[in-house]
């Protein structure tokens, strides 16, 4: 598990980098801890930073920046993060779900070694695996989730017609769900699109029916 020295991190803690591996399958079939913790220390870890980057590099109103820093912390850009990092091989998972290590499951370790590190060695060094593969995105403008509920609002309101979302699919347990949701103009269903929240099922319906440039 030496993803990270490339990144000049090495972890004091292995068996706190092993839980930060541990998806709840696994940690139920073998009686140790999962990832879901650090998952939620790790989350709040990636908040602050992108927040502080935000804040301190970019001339943007508050609301421009809640959407900025939204877009850079979705599933789809953790996802990425992941790749780059690099620790998809270490990942521990029950017998059911070692087919089906999805993007959910990937951004959410991604999350959880930010929380490992940052308990670790502090919030620096959780800064330097941020720097490195974050910020390039930024830097690069790379499009993730982005507000396309917005962009699809807007498009609705030169023809008036009416725009819902609807939740047609929930599953997982009460820690790990996964919603699906459909987003209906004018009695039409234009797009769907899943999340980790009903929020983020929305934005994934909504980037599907803008991206299919619907003829609304």
């Amino acid at each position: 598990m030496n993803f990270l020295e490339k990144f000049g991190i090495i972890i004091n803690d292995k068996q706190l980098l092993l839980q930060a591996l541990t998806h709840s399958s696994y940690s139920n079939e073998h009686k140790v801890k999962n990832y879901e913790r650090l998952e939620f220390l790790g989350d709040a870890v990636l908040q602050i930073l992108i927040s502080d980057y935000l804040y301190n590099n970019l001339d943007e109103s508050e609301g421009q920046m809640s959407k900025t820093r939204a877009s850079y912390v979705c599933e789809s850009a953790c996802a990425k993060y992941a790749e780059e990092v690099g620790f998809k091989p270490y990942i521990r998972v029950g017998h059911g779900q070692i087919n089906n290590i999805n993007d959910t499951i990937v951004a959410d370790i991604f999350e959880s070694i930010m929380g490992c590190i940052y308990l670790d060695q502090g919030i620096e060094k959780a800064k330097v695996l941020f720097d490195s593969v974050v910020i390039p995105c930024i830097k690069n403008h790379n499009v993730f989730l982005g507000d396309y509920k917005s962009k699809l609002q807007e498009l609705v309101q030169t023809t008036k017609e009416s725009l819902e979302y609807r939740l047609v699919g929930e599953s997982g347990p009460a820690h790990d769900k996964l919603f699906e949701v459909e987003v209906v103009i004018g009695d039409i269903v234009y797009g769907r699109g899943k999340g980790k929240s009903k929020k983020e099922a929305e934005q994934m319906a909504a980037m599907d029916a803008y991206n299919k440039q619907a003829s609304i």
